[in-house]
């Protein structure tokens, strides 16, 4: 039998190789060079440039030309005559994509929305009231604040397929959190045609602002602003390689969520458990069916259950629609992983720090809390990812290349700033005059000694 995923040993030179290159999965994405994108490149610019200079190419020309770099690049990569009035989808439209949509489509997309919400509106903190601490002194409070930022800009990819539920899973977190302005930008078809769904989700959620830009001119047009497209605070949401290169590139300009680019599943799967083969296979299609450069591994102490898999993967795979990219997918970012036991398959989970993780295992109360690195875990077998991606509450828009390692996915708190309160008497001060000019004065910051002396009646040095 043919592997249609790569598989490996645990702990072996091969596995060593073949996790340190899963490892460097956004490394490598940056280093894309395929015959077809030479040519594409070249058409574009003239000559052949690495992924991240076109986006810092397309950045550059968005910052110093606004609308017509947005033009240029609408009818150079999506073939669309972007006219100002084509530009932003107007209400009429927006109302129209909602009366097209199927009614199966809307109540789905009712009910998704109401369990985000709910989630979200649970997830709420509040201020935190200055107080002294429980050392004193009594006079000098802390305490916090928070406040939603103004206007946020929400990536809703398009292109190979549309996505609707990344309308909510990003808008819905920013509303619940206080957002007063939220902009979303999406690629449109040749014509300037749009996802009905998409404008559907929207039209539900009372957005009113949408701009038919795709890829890293729109994250361009987001954060430094257009004549046409004011800039954001922060922009969220998912996108392919050149949308994550190109939020990377706009940090600091603005905020961003995290680095969410080509997804990527790790499935651990206990042997003792007797996991189902045609599940765990199904599974790993759902996320490689997204993309060529989607990750898909499996992770598991039993040799059994690794080749169940295989058998099960050749077979679903034969009757996917999208069954090429799957299968460039688990050809190119796949792996089975066999441990010699489920704490060897825990060690990998937690090195390749995945976007989603899924457990089958027979105590994942257990198990869990020894998972420390994943953007989501899916705790039992029916909790397939697909329902997270869709009805389950948390956002579906979590950080991938390895980078749950540091970042957590989109929720209210993504769409908050923190404040700190603080306060102070005579008394309090004049409690911590003494540390404060100490600390100053090894510090060599004779202002930072004078203003708390002034407050004390003394005097300049």
């Amino acid at each position: 039998m043919s592997s249609v995923l790569p598989m490996v040993r645990a702990g072996t030179a091969a596995a060593r190789k073949a996790l340190a290159r899963l490892d460097g999965r956004l490394a490598a994405m940056e280093r894309l060079d395929s015959a077809a994108y030479r040519a594409r490149v070249k058409q574009l610019f003239g000559k052949v440039l690495a992924p991240e200079a076109v986006v810092a190419r397309i950045l550059s020309d968005v910052r110093t030309d606004g609308d017509a770099a947005l033009k240029y690049y609408a009818k150079r990569i999506d073939g669309v005559a972007l006219t100002p009035k084509l530009l932003k989808v107007s209400a009429a439209e927006r109302r129209s994509g909602y009366r097209r949509t199927p009614a199966k489509l809307r109540k789905a997309l009712e009910l998704a929305a109401r369990r985000i919400a709910e989630y979200q509106r649970r997830l709420m903190p509040k201020d935190l009231a200055p107080q002294a601490s429980a050392g004193g002194p009594r006079g000098v409070t802390a305490g916090l604040m928070w406040s939603a930022l103004r206007r946020v800009g929400v990536y809703v990819p398009g292109g190979t397929a549309a996505y609707p539920s990344s309308v909510l899973m990003n808008v819905i977190p920013a509303q619940e959190a206080g957002v007063r302005e939220i902009a979303v930008c999406t690629p449109c078809g040749p014509q300037g045609a749009l996802s009905d769904g998409v404008l559907c989700a929207c039209e539900m959620l009372g957005v009113e602002e949408i701009y038919r830009l795709g890829g890293a001119q729109a994250i361009g047009a987001l954060a430094f602003g257009t004549p046409s497209v004011p800039r954001v605070e922060k922009i969220v949401g998912p996108g392919n390689l050149f949308v994550m290169l190109a939020k990377r590139a706009v940090f600091g300009h603005v905020d961003i969520d995290m680095l969410a680019g080509p997804s990527e599943v790790l499935v651990l799967a206990e042997g003792a458990a007797r996991p189902r083969a045609d599940w765990i296979a199904a599974d790993l299609l759902a996320q490689a069916e997204h993309d060529p450069l989607a990750s898909c591994v499996l992770a598991t102490d039993s040799m059994r259950v690794a080749l169940a898999v295989q058998s099960e993967l050749s077979k679903q795979l034969a009757t996917l629609p999208r069954r090429e990219i799957a299968r460039l997918a688990l050809r190119d970012w796949g792996l089975a992983v066999v441990a010699k036991d489920l704490n060897g398959a825990i060690e990998t989970a937690n090195a390749l720090a995945p976007e989603h993780l899924e457990l089958f295992v027979r105590n994942a109360k257990q198990v869990a809390p020894k998972l420390t690195t994943a953007g989501a875990i899916f705790l039992t077998p029916y909790a397939t990812e697909a329902l997270g991606d869709y009805v389950a509450g948390p956002s579906h828009t979590l950080p991938t290349g390895g980078t749950a390692r540091a970042f957590s996915g989109v929720s209210v708190y993504t769409f908050l700033r923190r404040t700190s309160l603080i306060g102070a008497d005579a008394a309090g001060l004049g409690a911590l005059s003494g540390a404060i000019e100490a600390l100053a004065d090894a510090e060599g910051l004779e202002a930072h000694r004078r203003a708390v002396a002034v407050r004390r009646g003394g005097k300049s040095r």
